[in-house]
């Protein structure tokens, strides 16, 4: 008989590749399936032990010895329950009963987060060591500071040397600061009574102020007008006292500033029109006497410039009858010391026609030819004839003629006539 032939055929290299694959596929999903199981019985067990724990501590306690004997019924009950309740642990492998045991060593009901997984004893130890480490810090009481001692000269008796000492007296530094602020406040407050001066006693003091002033004025002017390019520096101080404050003398003292810086002016100003330096000149060197002539000439336009400015303002201040708060001049007095201005200002019209700033002069001037005040109106007038009379150039006048014809159009040709007889 022939032997029989295993139909079953040799699978191939690729089929036994792709059979391995699978069962690695479901080997890998034994394995997870089998740690969740695991992970699902741990967390069922957790959740069994908190709930014994509450139970424990909710429940009543029982005594030793039920009076209650006669009820044989409710006894046979509760051990049925309790029997059932046992249940589950027989039902159990024996892992995870050992695991159970390891739990119910570990548990420790006063001292244990049930939900963490630390040992029980760990916090309990980490507090010692913290006690202990405060046992070991030394205590310091809060005793009186220590006092110092003064070593005096020792005593020689019978006996030897007696050292002898002293205690050194202790100053709080808080008191003596408060004992000297307190004094100082006294000091303070005790001043001297203000004397009332009768009127003789306070014209006294005016002219003594005014006359004080008036030297002080003078000391300036001589010396810029000795050395003008040297002493610049002190027509800028001569200037502020145009911003004199004194109620007495505020007046008369800014007056006479007004008409020495006018006469100063007209004295130093060079008879050329001094024009800003560029770039490429104020980086060359050049000798020591030619800068000090341009700083020279730098300082005089600005400080003309800023005097020009000073005299607007106080024409504006008396036109818009407007005095500052902190103005000491009053509204009566501000006319005397506009006229003084406008004067200053016409003199400045007439006698430096080529310097810096004449268009702006003029700008001020015209609008005052038709003021309501005569004699301002005259003055204004007087100036713009004597400039016409004496201007052989020929180029203010056209400045002049030119701002009047504004202005007169300006005001729709109801000007006072004086403005256009001039």
């Amino acid at each position: 008989m022939k032997a029989r032939r295993n139909k079953k055929q040799i699978p191939s290299f690729r089929k036994l590749l792709k059979t391995s694959k699978v069962k690695l596929e479901n080997k890998l999903k034994n394995k997870q399936f089998k740690q969740q199981s695991t992970l699902k019985k741990y967390r069922k067990e957790q959740r069994k032990l908190r709930q014994a724990v509450k139970d424990a501590v909710s429940k009543k306690p029982i005594p030793l010895e039920d009076p209650k004997e006669k009820r044989p019924g409710k006894r046979i009950e509760r051990e049925e329950e309790e029997e059932e309740e046992a249940l589950p642990l027989d039902m159990m492998d024996e892992d995870d009963l050992q695991l159970m045991r390891d739990l119910g060593q570990r548990a420790s009901f006063l001292t244990r987060d049930l939900s963490s997984s630390e040992p029980v004893h760990a916090k309990k130890r980490k507090h010692e060591r913290v006690i202990d480490k405060y046992e070991k810090i030394p205590r310091t009481l809060q005793t009186a500071p220590e006092k110092e001692l003064i070593h005096l000269l020792p005593i020689k008796d019978k006996s030897g040397i007696i050292p002898q000492t002293r205690e050194k007296p202790v100053t709080d530094s808080n008191q003596d600061e408060e004992d000297q602020e307190e004094l100082e406040l006294e000091e303070e407050i005790v001043e001297d009574p203000i004397q009332e001066l009768t009127l003789e006693e306070h014209l006294i003091e005016r002219r003594k102020k005014l006359q004080e002033k008036k030297m002080h004025i003078a000391a300036l002017a001589s010396a810029i007008l000795s050395d003008p390019e040297s002493n610049i520096k002190k027509l800028k101080e001569l200037r502020s006292m145009l911003m004199e404050q004194d109620p007495d003398v505020a007046v008369t003292v800014r007056k006479l500033v007004i008409i020495s810086l006018l006469e100063l002016f007209k004295d130093i100003t060079p008879s050329y029109k001094i024009r800003p330096l560029t770039e490429a000149e104020k980086s060359t060197k050049i000798r020591k006497e030619t800068q000090k002539l341009r700083e020279f000439e730098e300082g005089l336009v600005s400080q003309y410039k800023f005097y020009l400015e000073n005299l607007e303002q106080v024409v504006k201040d008396w036109k818009q009858r407007k005095l500052k708060k902190s103005n000491v001049v009053s509204l009566k007095a501000y006319k005397g010391l506009a006229e003084v201005a406008v004067r200053s200002l016409c003199e400045l019209l007439v006698a430096l026609p080529h310097f810096n700033f004449h268009n702006n002069i003029i700008v001020l001037i015209v609008p005052l030819m038709d003021d309501v005040s005569k004699s301002i109106s005259e003055m204004c007038c007087d100036a713009v004839k004597k400039l016409f009379k004496q201007d052989k150039l020929g180029q203010a006048s056209l400045g002049v003629i030119k701002v009047i014809s504004g202005f007169v159009k300006g005001r729709n040709y109801e000007v006072r006539p004086e403005t256009c007889i001039t």
